[in-house]
């Protein structure tokens, strides 16, 4: 069963940006990430820019961005084999 990677905030900014993702806004630690889509509605991530993200959270960030990337192209970047 592949394992979740251990992740920086960086590091996902880095993988949700090759998706389309930028920089929307930040709160403190949190920063907001949008896309907007040529038809649809703005799909918008938050992602904690710590040095190491809890597996938890990573995992809930993979879920969300699940909804608006297909998995087959978001598993590789999360996970290892």
């Amino acid at each position: 069963m592949p394992k979740l990677r251990v992740l920086s905030g960086r590091d996902v900014l880095k993988i949700l940006g090759e998706f389309g993702f930028q920089d929307f806004a930040q709160r403190g630690s949190h920063i907001k990430l949008r896309r907007i889509p040529p038809v649809g509605r703005a799909q918008t991530l938050t992602v904690p820019n710590h040095k190491e993200i809890d597996r938890g959270t990573l995992h809930a960030i993979y879920r969300q961005a699940s909804r608006f990337i297909p998995e087959s192209k978001l598993r590789n970047q999360f996970f290892t084999d």
